[in-house]
């Protein structure tokens, strides 16, 4: 099958990443990278079980931190913890985020993976104050140049500043001047131990899908090192094809 019915195959919940919850040292990453400060309004949307608010208010003390979610039971789980923790500058709403009020927010953590959820969200970005640090994770912000790069993690600030094409934007990504297997390999590990779960096969496999993906994109894009495929990415796309029964090739541009 193609790799987009595989991924069709899957549940909902995993393609969108509502089903996946960030561990507490990635989103202490995550918060050292945006450099979070006492003086910060945070939100996170898709807060999931709330550990994002316990961490940034009891850790990185900020001013105020508020989760978003449109999951009841994640929520409920999120307000127990608030309660337990005695946590005052954290709260947690049950809302969607495209309808929630984020006019005061300083620093933002949002995870879509959904086109018509993250257009309709940097319409509503785009009207913040600027200084506004928008995170995502693995892909930026559609259309805009990142100000702050530490892959996975990647930050637009407000006014955010127009990516002249989507070559522009993988090459700061990416940090170099083209991509070859070993960049491509690098980047998607970074990512599966970001989200990692702990089954180790599971990451691996991912790994393997992300790493061909990045690679198959920047030769379309014209920016992967060489005319030819490289035999590491020929022996994954055999792999996934003879034991997963999963076809990649048929995304190069030929």
């Amino acid at each position: 099958m193609k790799i987009e019915e595989y991924l069709s195959s899957l549940p909902s919940s995993i393609i969108s990443g509502e089903d996946v919850e960030l561990s507490d040292d990635t989103l202490r990453e995550i918060f050292r990278f945006a450099e979070m400060t006492g003086n910060d309004i945070f939100y996170h949307l898709g807060c999931g079980s709330g550990n994002s608010i316990a961490i940034a208010s009891q850790e990185f003390g900020v001013k105020s931190a508020i989760g978003i979610d449109n999951n009841k039971e994640k929520i409920s789980h999120g307000k127990k913890l608030l309660d337990e923790k005695k946590i005052i500058n954290g709260s947690i709403r049950h809302q969607d985020i495209i309808d929630t009020d984020i006019t005061d927010a300083s620093v933002i953590l949002f995870w879509f993976s959904d086109e018509k959820i993250i257009e309709k969200m940097i319409l509503k970005f785009q009207s913040l104050r600027p200084g506004c640090k928008i995170i995502t994770i693995w892909g930026p912000l559609t259309g805009c140049m990142p100000n702050k790069i530490d892959f996975p993690y990647i930050l637009n600030i407000t006014p955010f500043k127009k990516a002249e094409s989507l070559r522009d934007q993988m090459l700061a990504i990416f940090d170099t001047d083209c991509i070859d297997f070993a960049v491509a390999w690098e980047y998607a590990d970074r990512y599966s131990k970001a989200i990692g779960s702990r089954n180790f096969e599971n990451d691996r496999f991912l790994t393997i899908l992300q790493t061909l993906v990045i690679w198959i994109n920047a030769k379309n894009l014209g920016i992967a090192c060489g005319d030819e495929i490289p035999e590491p990415v020929k022996s994954y796309m055999g792999i996934l094809k003879t034991f997963f029964n999963i076809e990649v090739e048929h995304l190069l541009d030929h």
